[in-house]
C-alpha cells in the first residue's frame, strides 16, 4: 500500500477533477486505472493540523493540533501503530506529517522530511528499489510540490485565473509559477506510481491526494472548497473499478481507518473517521451527510478561527471573531511565500477598481456567518447567510455544527483563547 501525498494543491487545478491551466497526465493515469473521489475534503486547510488528523483519525479538537505547527497528543495512537499491528512495515518519506514531527509518530523508517527537501521523491524511488524486507509495506510518500517556493519559470496557463483571484500581471505570472509547481508534483506522482507498481505488483493498493487547497488567497487557510476540498484518487485493481467517479462524502480523517479495513484490520471505533471501503469496491455511492472542518491559525500567524459544515451542495462558515482583519503570509510578505509580489498588485489596483477593491475586502473582512449554494456558486462568491429564501437551509446547518462542536468539546473562540503557542521556547 502507498499513499502519495501533495503539498498545497488546490483539486480545482487537477485535471482529473476539471483543472484545465496545467497538463497533469499522471494523475490522469491514475483517474483511469482507480476512483476518483470528488468530494473528499481535509480536516483542516493547514499543514500541520489536516496531517495530524489523517495520521491520528481525529478531529484537530480531538487530537490537539489546532494550530498548524501544533502535534497531536503524545499518548494517542496513531497510523504506524495501527498498520504495524496487522503485520505492515509503516514507513514515511518526504512531508508525511509536519516536516520533523514525522519522528514522533513511531513509522519503523522516517526520512527526507526537511523543509522543500526535493530528493525525498528520488529517494523514495531508490529506498523502494533496494528494500529486501518480506513484510507487507504501508508506504507514504510526501513531495513537497506545489508548495512554496514555487519555480522561478512559470509555464504559460492553458486557462484563465480562478475568478476568485484579481487578475493583475503580478497576479498572472505568481499563478504561472504556481502551475509550474504543479506540474513538478504530477512528476513527483509519477514516479512513486511508476516505482510501486515495478517494486510491489500491480495490485498495489495506491492513494493520491493532497493535505489542502493552494497558498492563495482563500485557499489555503480558509475554509472555501479552494481550501479544504482535496484531490482523492484511490487505485486497487481487481478491487475497485478502473476509469470510476463517485461523488460521496468523505474526509482525511476517513483514510486512515479505509485502509485499515482494506489491510483486514478493523476500524477503531474511538476515532472521529469512518471507513469508506464499501464506496471504493461498489458497494455504496454514499459515506457521509456532511463534513465538518476548522482552522485556528498558522501559528504566530493568521490568528483567525473558522468553523464550517458542507453537504453536498451548502457550504455554512462561522467566522468566530469576524471583528478581527484576516490576513496571512500572503498579503504580510513573509520570506519565501511568494504572495506579497501580487497582493501589493491588487492594493494598487483597488484604489482606482471598484471590483478589485471588494475581493481586498473580502479577503480582509468577514461576516459572522456565509452560506453558500455551491451547485451553483462553487466559488463561494455569493454570500446568502441574509438571504430570507435561504432561512431554512442557515438554520439546519446552524444546528449542524453547533452539534458536532459539543460533541467534540469545542467552546468556539473559548477553545481558540486557550491555545498555546507551538512555537513558544519551552520554559526553562
Amino acid at each position: 500500500m502507498v499513499v502519495f501525498l501533495a503539498d498545497d494543491l488546490s483539486v480545482a487545478d487537477c485535471s482529473p477533477f476539471g483543472g484545465k491551466g496545467v497538463a497533469t497526465p499522471n494523475m490522469e493515469r491514475l483517474a483511469k486505472a482507480g476512483m476518483s473521489l470528488t468530494n473528499a475534503f481535509v480536516a483542516s486547510p493547514s499543514c500541520a493540523p489536516s496531517r495530524a488528523a489523517l495520521l491520528t483519525g481525529l478531529c484537530p479538537m480531538r487530537n490537539g493540533a489546532m494550530l498548524n505547527h501544533a502535534r497531536p497528543r503524545a499518548e494517542l495512537k496513531k497510523w504506524p501503530a495501527f498498520f504495524r499491528e496487522l503485520g505492515y512495515e509503516v514507513v514515511a518519506i518526504g512531508k508525511v506529517a509536519h516536516y520533523a514531527q514525522v519522528k514522533e509518530y513511531g513509522f519503523d523508517h522516517a526520512s527526507h522530511f526537511g523543509y522543500h527537501e526535493d530528493v525525498c521523491v528520488a529517494e523514495a524511488v531508490r529506498w523502494l528499489a533496494h528494500r529486501r524486507s518480506q513484510k507487507p509495506l504501508c508506504l507514504l510518500v510526501g513531495t513537497n510540490w506545489p508548495h512554496v517556493p514555487w519555480p522561478k519559470e512559470g509555464v504559460a496557463s492553458r486557462d484563465g485565473l480562478p475568478p476568485n483571484l484579481v487578475d493583475t500581471p503580478e497576479t498572472r505570472r505568481a499563478w504561472e509559477r504556481y502551475l509550474a509547481a504543479v506540474a513538478e508534483a504530477d512528476r513527483d506522482l509519477g514516479l512513486v506510481y511508476d516505482a510501486a507498481l515495478d517494486r510491489l505488483g500491480p495490485d498495489v493498493l495506491f492513494v493520491f491526494t493532497s493535505d489542502h487547497g493552494s497558498q492563495f488567497p482563500f485557499g489555503k487557510w480558509n475554509c472555501y472548497d479552494a481550501g479544504v476540498r482535496s484531490p482523492l484518487i484511490v487505485c486497487w485493481l481487481g478491487r475497485i473499478r478502473p476509469g470510476t467517479r463517485c461523488d460521496a462524502l468523505v474526509s482525511w480523517i476517513d483514510l486512515m481507518p479505509t485502509l485499515i479495513e482494506a489491510c483486514g484490520g478493523s476500524p477503531p471505533r474511538d476515532i472521529c473517521g469512518s471507513s469508506f471501503l464499501d464506496v471504493l469496491v461498489g458497494r455504496k455511492d454514499k459515506h457521509r451527510e456532511a463534513v465538518f472542518l476548522t482552522h485556528s491559525g498558522d501559528g504566530r500567524m493568521n490568528r483567525y478561527p473558522i468553523r464550517a459544515v458542507r453537504t453536498a451542495q451548502w457550504k455554512y462558515i462561522r467566522n468566530l471573531d469576524p471583528g478581527a482583519v484576516h490576513s496571512t503570509h500572503i498579503d504580510k510578505g513573509n520570506e519565501g511565500t511568494d504572495g506579497r509580489s501580487y497582493f501589493d498588485s491588487w492594493l494598487r489596483k483597488a484604489e482606482n477598481d471598484a471590483a478589485a477593491a471588494a475581493v481586498v475586502t473580502r479577503y480582509r473582512s468577514r461576516p459572522a456567518e456565509e452560506l453558500y449554494d455551491l451547485a451553483n456558486d462553487p466559488w463561494e462568491l455569493r454570500n446568502l447567510a441574509a438571504d430570507s429564501a435561504c432561512t431554512d437551509q442557515l438554520k439546519s446547518l446552524r444546528t449542524k455544527l453547533d452539534d458536532w462542536m459539543k460533541q467534540n468539546g469545542d467552546r468556539g473562540l473559548e477553545t481558540e483563547r486557550t491555545l498555546p503557542d507551538p512555537l513558544a521556547k519551552p520554559k526553562s
